[in-house]
């Protein structure tokens, strides 16, 4: 009996060491991988300020164009509907088409295909100098001079140092136009009405210019590079 147990006993203890061996080899499989909590932690992640985002930082940050620096804009003090964005086709306009819908605040260039859009916000003319009806886009400047037409000189004597026959304002970030320039024909005939950049931030989705449709230079240029050659134009009121 005493043999048996002990033999028992030894058959336990060598059960138990196995036990404890195979315990032990999946514990020490492999050097052990702890994640260090501030790469996993959203209390270590870095954050934007509310209303920005990466993509809208790309879209509206500061840019190189042609030698001029043209400075970020604070696009989450804009109302976000006025962003460029990509939808639907609504207009009822084929493709090439651009459409200005001065209620709304809107400028749509409608995309090959017909389904889809690009949007823009842009600002528009203050009541009594706003124009409307259809046109072509016959002409297009990068970093245009600005001329303002006697009418308006007339109203804002100061601006005769820039009135035709002068050369016009030089090009640069603070020029009226912008960076870029789209000249709207009817008829055949310029209408002085144009399509251009803007570097105040702040009137997009306003009535504010003296007639002309004004975006931020960011989606002037963008507009630009997309718009066909003597694209047709329509100004809704």
């Amino acid at each position: 009996m005493t043999s048996d147990l002990l033999s028992r006993r030894r058959i336990l203890s060598l059960l138990a060491v196995g036990s404890v061996s195979t315990l032990a080899s999946c514990a020490s499989s492999g050097p052990q991988r702890f994640t260090p909590i501030a790469a996993t932690s959203p209390a270590f992640a870095p954050s934007l300020p509310p209303g920005r985002t990466p993509e809208l930082d790309a879209t509206y940050g500061q840019m190189v164009d042609g030698g001029f620096v043209i400075p970020a804009v604070p696009y989450w003090k804009i109302p976000p509907r006025f962003y460029r964005q990509r939808v639907p086709n609504t207009t009822g306009e084929p493709a090439g088409t651009v459409i200005v819908d001065t209620q709304s605040r809107f400028l749509y260039l409608v995309e090959p295909g017909g389904e889809t859009a690009m949007r823009y916000g842009v600002g528009i003319g203050r009541e009594g100098f706003a124009w409307s009806g259809e046109g072509v886009i016959q002409w297009r400047q990068k970093w245009p001079r600005w001329t303002p037409p006697m009418e308006m000189v007339a109203r804002q004597p100061e601006l005769a140092k820039y009135a035709p026959g002068t050369g016009g304002m030089e090009p640069g970030t603070t020029n009226p136009l912008g960076a870029r320039a789209l000249y709207i024909f009817q008829n055949g005939k310029d209408t002085l009405y144009r399509l251009h950049g803007n570097p105040e931030w702040n009137s997009i989705g306003k009535a504010v210019s003296s007639g002309c449709v004004r975006l931020l230079n960011q989606d002037i240029i963008d507009l630009y590079e997309r718009v066909p050659t003597k694209a047709r134009i329509i100004v809704w009121q």
